[in-house]
């Protein structure tokens, strides 16, 4: 039924055929769609690892929580400045509003996740609660994110490379 009335909408219709192929690729393939998967498996670890910690008391969980929430957070960085520089520089994904909610909650997710690994760096006794209630809201929003970003793949076709053959 959207797709119908979108057809119809002048401005909808303009914005769908602008070119949303990606800017930043290697052999064609998304860059930032291949970095986004460590830092977000890597937020899930540190949540993991925080209840570990929480169960166990274990002070081993404490430098794996430091090594995990330090990786989601640069490679976290790394992936949303690819992302950035694809959002900024090709017209037909910057005009989609999902590109920018998608944005905002990825920036949300790397300030929680530069939070969560703050936390960790300064003073490893924060974890309980504060890194844990952190961890917890990361979790949340990676979710929030990935939810735009996969609608920005699978119903407006961003970065998808599809040959006249398929």
């Amino acid at each position: 039924m959207a797709d119908v009335e979108d057809s119809k909408n002048p401005v909808v219709s303009e914005v769908m055929e602008k070119d949303v192929t990606s800017a930043v690729a290697v052999a064609g393939h998304p860059l930032h769609a291949m970095t986004v998967h460590f830092p977000i498996a890597l937020v899930f670890v540190t949540l993991a690892i925080d209840v570990i910690y929480w169960w166990s008391g274990d002070a081993f969980w404490l430098r794996a929580g430091l090594w995990s929430s330090g990786g989601a957070f640069f490679m976290g960085a790394a992936a949303g400045a690819v992302g950035t520089i694809e959002l900024l520089s090709v017209a037909g994904i910057r005009e989609r509003v999902a590109s920018w909610a998608h944005a905002i909650a990825a920036i949300m997710l790397i300030a929680l996740a530069g939070l969560n690994w703050g936390l960790r760096v300064t003073e490893s006794a924060e974890v309980l609660p504060h890194g844990l209630l952190v961890s917890m809201m990361a979790a949340v929003v990676t979710g929030m994110a990935g939810w735009h970003g996969g609608k920005l793949i699978f119903d407006h076709g961003i970065g998808l490379m599809v040959s006249p053959k398929d």
